[in-house]
Formats: C-alpha cells, structure tokens, sequence
C-alpha cells in the first residue's frame, strides 16, 4: 500500500480496550455471567424516559447549540453548586456526548503531539486510547495497595517532566472504586500548580458513594486550572442516552467548546431534554440506585473475605480491584479461563495499567444474584488453581 493511501499512524498504534476485548469473548457463552461492563442493571427512570417522549411529540427534534441548550445548563449550574459546590456560569459549561467526548474534547483543547499526559495505574483504558489518538505521551503515575488505590502527591510529583502538560484525576475512582479525600486533593493540586499544569477531574461517579460524598476538586482550585468532567450515565442509568458535562473557567472552556464543533456539533435534543427532568425531578431514584450499589459491595466484600481472597475495598463507584495473582496464573490467562472454565467474565488488571496486572476488575453494576454467584467462583477459582 502507498504511504500516502495508509491510515493514521495514531490509529494503527491504538490498543483495543481490554474490557471490550473480554466483553466480546464473554458473548460466545450465552450462559456467562457478565460482571465485566460497568453498565447499571437499573432501567432508565420513568420521569426521564417521559421528558424524552413529551420532547419527541413536540417536535423537539432539530439542531442544538454546540455547548447544549440553555434550560440544561441552567439546571446544571443549580446542580453543580448544590452537591459539587462549584460555582459556575453557563458559559462554563458544555454538554457533551457522554463525559467520554468531554474528556477527549478537553485534552485536544490542551494537548500538542508529544505532550506527556499523566495517568493513574490502574484507570479506565479510555485515557490511554484518548492521549494516543491525539500524539500526545502517556505517563503513568501508581495507584498503591498500601495507600487503598488513592493517589499521593509525591508519586504523582516524580513522574513530572518539561513536557508534562496535564494530569488525569478520577475520584470515585474506576477501577479502583477509590474516593480521594480532600486533603489529599489539596496536596495534589499544590504539585499542580508548582509546575503549572492543567488537571482533568473525572467525576462521573459523584453520586456513587458508600458513606460520604466524595469531594469535587475545583472548588478548591483558585487559577482555573481545572476542568471537571460528569455524566448521566452512571447517576441516572442513561448509558445510552450518551449525556455529560465539563465545566471550567470560561477562557478554557470557549477552546474545548471549539474541539467539539467539529467533531459531534452538538448533543441529541431529546436527550437533553431527559436530561433536564433528570436533574430537576424526584431525586428519590438516585438514592435507590445508591442503596442498592452499597448493598451489592458488601455482598462481594462478604465473600471474597469469606474466601480470604484479597482485594481493593471499595468506597465508591461499582467495582472492585480482586488479587487473582494467588492463582498462580497471570490476570490475562486467569480471566480467560474463568470464562471458558466458570463461566464468569471479569476484566484483567492489566487492561488499566502496565502495574495492575496482580489483579482482575469487577463490576458491582450486575444483579446481586450475578454477583453472588459470579463471586464465589471468582474467590473459588483463585483458591483451587493456586493450590494445584
């Protein structure tokens, strides 16, 4: 093939998400239990699925403004400063479609090739696959057993370079289900703004806690530096309807608006019509949803500790980082034979960074009887292949 006719450099070095590789490998066994996809089990809340066909009937199905509709980030400036206590201007915010064009959005906003990018190990794979695809570098900073998967500045500091130009936070965290606490925020915003970088703060889990509400990160921000990106998906179990938010100061926030012109124009008009009565309505759903999370990570907890099966204790979102290096088997080979052995699939470490590869993700997003099932012969299978 003529050099000239071959396809994006970037492209052809892209890694394929290793959840995406389990999921398709998980489908061949109709019989699987799916604790690979963190995807809530919850139908989309009838208020929600009701805006949407009141919007369809009115017609409300044209072009919007590229950074959303304005009755939407009316109702998000409320909520911003209602439960992340961040004060905001509409002008502050641009919806976009799902948190996951925001973040990349935002990074092609502030990255040129060659930038390095600094990421958590473990993290969602879709950080990675985002810095790549604009030429930019991957720096990963570790997430320790010994701290609970929570960041410290100092090994955050140690990986900082000439050409360091952002840092990726995410709190509640995936796949740690870590929540950063906010002295330790502080601490890692200080290192921020000592070598003057800009910080993505992923937080599309706010609203997925055990105990306390997990602290947001801008309010403590006093030079704009940081553009936090949320999402329906998770909150409101809107996977599908593909709506988030970022919000940053307003001079950034006009260069991330320009990236997403040209990519997605604008977010589904009816979606953002759900979207509204999303966070203007009976907010009740959203504390069943919780409940039901926390339920389901004692279930898991219970079990593996029944087992003796070590693990991250989650403290927010829905997944849980297990030790499968027990078994004997690197978390590639073990994952693939608890599906073809135990019909369980489950995500290996090593999908979310180069360090994480003692451990396999799971889900707590699947019903408690997936879990309970799925769990224990997860916690078997460690104890009966590592005593072989």
């Amino acid at each position: 093939m003529m050099s000239g006719r071959s396809p994006s450099s970037a492209i052809q070095q892209l890694p394929r998400s290793g959840i995406r590789v389990v999921f398709d490998e998980a489908s061949k066994y109709p019989d699987c239990i799916r604790l690979e996809v963190g995807e809530p089990s919850f139908a989309t809340p009838e208020h929600i699925k009701t805006a949407a066909a009141e919007a369809i009937a009115a017609n409300f199905t044209k072009y919007t403004p590229n950074a959303g509709i304005l009755d939407l980030r009316e109702a998000l400036v409320e909520k911003l400063a209602r439960r992340n206590g961040i004060t905001a201007a509409v002008e502050d915010i641009v919806v976009t479609p799902g948190a996951v064009a925001g973040i990349y959005t935002s990074l092609a906003g502030l990255v040129n090739p060659g930038d390095e990018v600094l990421l958590p190990d473990p993290s969602w794979p879709n950080y990675l696959q985002m810095t790549l695809l604009l030429q930019a570098k991957a720096v990963y900073y570790p997430l320790r057993v010994e701290h609970d998967l929570v960041p410290t500045a100092d090994d955050i500091e140690s990986r900082i370079t000439s050409r360091t130009k952002v840092l990726m936070l995410n709190s509640p965290g995936n796949p740690s289900g870590a929540i950063i606490p906010e002295e330790r925020l502080r601490e890692i915003l200080a290192v921020a703004r000592k070598y003057d970088l800009w910080v993505i703060s992923d937080e599309v889990y706010d609203e997925i806690y055990f105990d306390q509400p997990p602290p947001s990160l801008q309010p403590l921000d006093t030079d704009g530096r940081v553009i936090s990106a949320f999402s329906f998906s998770k909150t409101y179990s809107m996977t599908g309807w593909r709506v988030g938010y970022i919000v940053g100061s307003t001079d950034i926030v006009k260069h991330i608006l320009r990236a997403q012109e040209p990519t997605t124009s604008c977010v589904n008009a009816i979606a953002q019509k759900a979207a509204i009565a999303a966070i203007r309505g009976d907010q009740s759903c959203v504390a069943e949803m919780r409940a039901a999370y926390t339920q389901r990570s004692k279930l898991v907890t219970d079990i593996l500790d029944d087992h003796g099966v070590a693990y991250s204790r989650p403290t927010g979102a829905f997944y849980t980082m297990i030790d499968v290096s027990p078994s004997g088997l690197l978390d590639v080979d073990f994952v693939s034979r608890m599906i073809s052995d135990r019909r369980v699939a489950i995500v290996p470490g090593s999908a979310f960074g180069p360090a994480s590869s003692n451990f396999a993700r799971v889900s707590l997003a699947a019903s408690e009887d997936d879990l309970r099932v799925g769990i224990t012969r997860v916690a078997e299978a460690i104890n009966e292949w590592g005593s072989v």
